[in-house]
């Protein structure tokens, strides 16, 4: 039977970044006609997989955080800042460390830095009827968390939450419309509101990155660095541990505020705050990151040509942005569409080649993604359909958009419930690790009409299983499969890993809704939060040795590979 080994491919599962670690995409089949007494085979005769693993050396190491997070700076317009000491919050996002968790998007580039700890005067308007009463709540709130020692942590009444949900559904509207005119107003960042958010992260096991503003223009359109100075010396001052980025998506500046900043000026901006970081003893060493381009297409390639050709280099990992439908998506279908989101593959191998020029040791970071623009859709992207994103890539890095309270495109919801993609990160941090292995198929599959592409649907990666993991011993294999057909597939791990016992967590939605669900089931059982501070127990199935994998439609699955004591894992 035929075999292929195929190149390195990710898949952004159910959680966006998923499979952005994996390297190893399958074609679910190579093409043969095979006769058995004379007969063809039917095709569904034909669906068996047959899957090996190269366990000898990894074919690519990840970064250890290489499913990370981010946090959009809407949090200080519409309050939710003042909530990310709730102790439910920082128990989910501690369940994804280690991690980074990036500060930035659209506003990152209307921030201005006040040095002030009353807040008071500077948070964003609510209903009037409760506005005085919601804000003595918060000031008593903060009054509470300076008291303590360590992470601060809080739990908020039930009534102080729904207050908040009012207030934030109403500044939605005011931001949705911003994004939508390009008409953006300034977002004010106080000491109080960087402590808040530095404890946030700390507590959780994130690094923190922060976007500094990068429109804060002196006449000559030089960057102003007052404001970031001023925000460096105090963060330094408290020794907070922050690696840095300037501006949010460039090539778009002229779109938003009616002004560009050429590739040239980008760099010598960048090159100024190395230096600002220089002279700051406790940020000397600090990384920095940039320059956060949108979507690579001609205006943007340009832009970073030109920035790495004139000293972008300096940064410490070259970062891009990549969200793939817009508002007009109405359909779950459309997020299935593969030509569709095969897309990120040709923007990843643009910017690959543009770095590869001019730093060819820089690694790749894929800030920003998200499913959808404008923060995604309302019962779609918020939904189990909205994982599945299938693409090449080698990037380093991936930060998710958002982690919480970003339109309809996150990981958490406003009542603090975690949505699909959230319980496949936390599978995927559990059980997949940064080392990625090689993966061989071989199957059977209809032939193509002449001229027509037929885009495979099923996805198999594999890694060593994460060594954070200590259920299971190191020399384990993490397989991890995508099924966005609507029909089952069978699986026969042969070679290596025939004969070898499984530990299967298969993730499906749960309830009636089917993709448009909210709630996921793993291997039958529907997860939710026990309390604030508990997981639900993630129980495998165990599959006994030599049993045929059976992937239902629409699913994912990862199966660790026990008592592989695989030679790329045993390290």
């Amino acid at each position: 039977m035929p075999r292929r080994f195929l190149l390195p491919q990710i898949f952004f599962g159910l959680s966006l970044w998923l499979a952005f670690t994996a390297q190893s995409l399958i074609s679910a089949a190579t093409h043969r006609t095979h006769a058995a007494g004379g007969k063809r085979q039917s095709f569904l005769e034909r669906t068996l997989i047959l899957l090996d693993v190269s366990t000898r050396s990894p074919v690519k190491v990840l970064n250890d955080n290489f499913l990370s997070l981010q946090v959009d700076p809407s949090i200080l317009k519409n309050g939710w800042l003042d909530f990310l000491s709730s102790k439910r919050l920082v128990t989910l996002a501690r369940g994804l460390s280690p991690a980074y968790l990036r500060f930035g998007g659209k506003r990152t580039d209307f921030l201005q830095f006040h040095n002030l700890k009353n807040l008071a005067k500077f948070r964003g308007p609510g209903p009037d009827y409760y506005l005085k009463n919601y804000e003595d709540d918060i000031v008593r709130s903060d009054i509470a968390l300076d008291k303590q020692k360590g992470c601060k942590l809080a739990s908020h009444p039930d009534m102080m939450l729904e207050l908040q949900r009012e207030k934030a559904a109403q500044m939605q509207q005011v931001l949705l419309k911003e994004q939508l005119s390009n008409l953006y107003s300034d977002v004010t960042i106080t000491a109080r509101s960087l402590d808040k958010l530095y404890n946030f992260a700390d507590c959780a096991g994130l690094h923190l990155i922060f976007g500094l503003n990068a429109l804060h223009r002196n006449p000559d359109n030089s960057w102003n660095a007052s404001s970031a100075l001023s925000l460096l010396k105090y963060s330094a001052g408290k020794k907070y541990n922050i690696s840095w980025e300037l501006g949010n998506e460039p090539n778009s500046y002229r779109t938003m505020v009616a002004r560009s900043v050429n590739s040239t000026r980008l760099a010598q901006d960048h090159i100024l705050l190395k230096k600002l970081l220089q002279s700051i003893h406790y940020y000397s060493r600090a990384h920095l990151y940039g320059p956060n381009i949108g979507r690579p297409r001609k205006n943007a390639i340009l832009l970073l040509d030109g920035f790495m050709k004139n000293g972008g280099a300096v940064v410490d990992a070259v970062t891009w942005q990549h969200y793939y439908i817009d508002r007009r998506v109405t359909k779950v279908e459309d997020f299935m569409k593969t030509r569709l989101l095969d897309t990120l593959t040709d923007q990843i191998n643009k910017v690959l080649k543009i770095v590869k020029i001019h730093a060819p040791e820089k690694r790749v970071w894929l800030g920003g993604v998200g499913p959808a623009w404008a923060g995604g859709i309302n019962n779609l992207s918020d939904t189990f359909a909205a994982g599945y994103w299938i693409n090449t890539t080698r990037v380093d890095v991936v930060l998710r958009h958002s982690f919480f309270d970003y339109g309809y495109s996150h990981l958490v919801d406003q009542h603090f419930n975690p949505l699909p993609d959230y319980w496949l990160s936390l599978l995927f941090k559990r059980l997949v690790g940064p080392r990625v292995l090689a993966v061989h198929v071989a199957g059977l599959q209809r032939k193509p009409r002449p001229g027509k592409v037929i885009r495979d649907k099923l996805r198999i990666y594999a890694h060593c299983t994460s060594f954070h993991n200590h259920n299971y011993v190191r020399g384990s294999i993490t397989i991890y499969i995508i099924n966005l057909h609507r029909s089952r597939k069978k699986i026969k791990l042969a070679g290596t890993l025939r004969n070898k016992t499984v530990h299967q967590y298969l993730l499906q939605p749960f309830g009636a809704d089917g993709l448009h669900s909210k709630s996921v089931q793993l291997n039958g059982e529907p997860l939710a939060m026990v309390d604030s501070d508990t997981f639900p127990e993630l129980k495998p199935r165990t599959l006994r040795a030599g049993r045929t994998i059976a992937m239902p439609p629409i699913s994912i699955g990862f199966y660790v590979i026990k008592n592989i004591n695989a030679y790329a894992c045993r390290r």
